[in-house]
């Protein structure tokens, strides 16, 4: 029976495999290869939408697509770089972690935000940058009750390659950053000065004629015919 989130999911274009996947229990022995090394299951079928797959369960999912899940801090993470073919990922925050760029899946509940924080997730309240809703897949999944325009449908080829930056591209910049080389400046005698001026000023004077020597036009006194003191 499909229950009121998957029926959500659906109506919103999302895909029907989502819900399963947020589900399954990753990084436990395979039932089938558990006397075999490396039988630890972190792959997913999205094709078969069943349970998760160890690297000896591959030859029977050859044309399908399959994904890798990822562990960080006891969490479950996959890369952008793999979720983003199936899926749009906007507006869910990402992280960068051993050089690649992750989503999580599963909410992470923060009851207390910490001090300053001005943006949290709609779900479960965790502290997000400004430019993000929510902090994991299934966050977003659930903030489609309340939000009927979000959805997980990619937009068409020709969209995505007129070169917009997604808020999930831009998350790789972090906002103090963005910040800094929006409104950076330095402050100098005359008042403020844009670092764009300063940094011309740097390299005029790294290509201006080197500074001539100094050259002492200030001779030596010769001893005149000495004097004998009078008496």
């Amino acid at each position: 029976m499909v229950g009121p989130m998957m029926e959500m999911v659906v109506q919103n274009r999302g895909p029907p495999w989502l819900w399963p996947l947020l589900k399954t229990s990753f990084f436990v022995t395979c039932r089938v290869h558990g006397v075999s090394a490396k039988s630890e299951c972190n792959m997913y079928c999205l094709d078969c939408m069943g349970n998760a797959l160890c690297s000896y369960c591959l030859v029977h999912h050859k044309d399908h697509n399959v994904v890798q899940i990822r562990r960080s801090s006891y969490h479950n993470v996959i890369r952008v770089s793999e979720v983003s073919k199936f899926i749009d990922i906007s507006s869910v925050q990402t992280y960068v972690i051993n050089s690649a760029k992750i989503v999580f899946l599963n909410e992470r509940p923060q009851p207390r935000p910490g001090k300053g924080v001005t943006n949290t997730c709609e779900i479960c309240c965790r502290s997000l940058l400004d430019s993000f809703r929510f902090c994991s897949l299934g966050c977003k999944l659930g903030g489609l009750k309340r939000d009927p325009e979000l959805t997980f449908a990619l937009r068409p080829k020709g969209d995505r390659e007129l070169g917009e930056v997604s808020e999930s591209e831009e998350s790789s910049t972090p906002r103090k950053l963005r910040k800094t080389l929006a409104f950076g400046r330095v402050v100098d005698a005359d008042g403020w000065k844009s670092s764009d001026d300063d940094a011309r000023g740097r390299q005029s004077g790294a290509t201006s004629p080197a500074t001539p020597l100094i050259v002492s036009y200030r001779t030596s006194r010769r001893k005149g015919i000495p004097h004998r003191a009078p008496f």
